[in-house]
């Protein structure tokens, strides 16, 4: 943050090629930071293919799978159905951002953030994870061992930290499961113990900003997906709703087991 104030390196929210170009905090694999990366891997992926991101997601990915609402910018259809994020106060009462918006002509496809969609085709991904990289109809997306790489650590023995809340408007102080050990995979964190929700120990799961959370289950072929459009992130009614929520998906699998 005081980096960018200093040199004005725009928000990674501007979708700006600028907003990419800040300062490495550490030599790459010495820590885990959450950062820019996986926009850059964006950039990688614009090279390799010679097409912008949005083109190569919808070819590869949104296609396939059915995901007809998933995009950089918004359709006709999908503005009409835009859900409203709404902010907290210190009050606690929600006031609607009525004019809040991404950029609908974005100068880069961040590979990080900047997808509208809707929770049916969210679930449509997850499923594909679940099914080893094939959709509904059995159209394989990903190769089942890319699907298996995903689901692998990728830092050795460091673990992930919690998430400073550095813009407090935006984000809360954030992190999933306190004082347990998490790990990180290409794209999903993995807790490495089982999780007090009923989570198994290994399995996947991240967020959005405006309290939007997911998680991925392999082993027991469960996914979810809680959505809300409120900032700050880890609001505390709608993250409570979201454990809530995974821990009665989790007591109704048990009781179905047992059945």
């Amino acid at each position: 943050m005081k980096y960018g104030e200093k040199r004005d390196v725009p928000s990674v929210v501007t979708a700006s090629m600028a907003s990419l170009r800040s300062v490495l905090l550490f030599d790459p694999g010495s820590r885990w930071e959450y950062g820019t990366s996986i926009d850059w891997v964006g950039k990688v992926v614009e090279g390799a293919r010679g097409k912008r991101l949005g083109e190569v997601m919808q070819e590869r990915i949104f296609e396939p799978l059915g995901m007809n609402d998933t995009a950089f910018q918004l359709s006709p259809s999908m503005r009409e159905r835009r859900a409203t994020i709404h902010q907290r106060g210190d009050d606690g009462r929600l006031t609607p951002l009525s004019d809040f918006e991404l950029p609908q002509e974005p100068e880069q496809h961040m590979g990080g953030h900047g997808l509208y969609a809707t929770v049916g085709d969210y679930m449509k991904f997850i499923r594909m994870v679940l099914n080893d990289g094939a959709g509904d109809q059995g159209q394989q997306v990903l190769k089942p061992e890319t699907v298996e790489r995903m689901a692998q650590n990728g830092l050795g023995e460091m673990k992930i930290k919690g998430l400073p809340g550095v813009i407090q408007n935006l984000t809360n102080d954030a992190e999933f499961f306190p004082g347990m050990p998490k790990s990180w995979a290409y794209t999903f964190m993995i807790n490495d113990e089982e999780a007090p929700t009923g989570r198994p120990a290994g399995e996947l799961g991240w967020a959005g900003l405006a309290n939007l959370y997911y998680w991925i289950d392999r082993k027991n072929a469960i996914g979810g997906f809680w959505a809300t459009q409120i900032f700050p992130f880890v609001d505390p009614d709608s993250f409570t709703g979201y454990m809530n929520f995974e821990t009665a998906v989790y007591n109704v699998a048990v009781r179905n087991q047992a059945a």
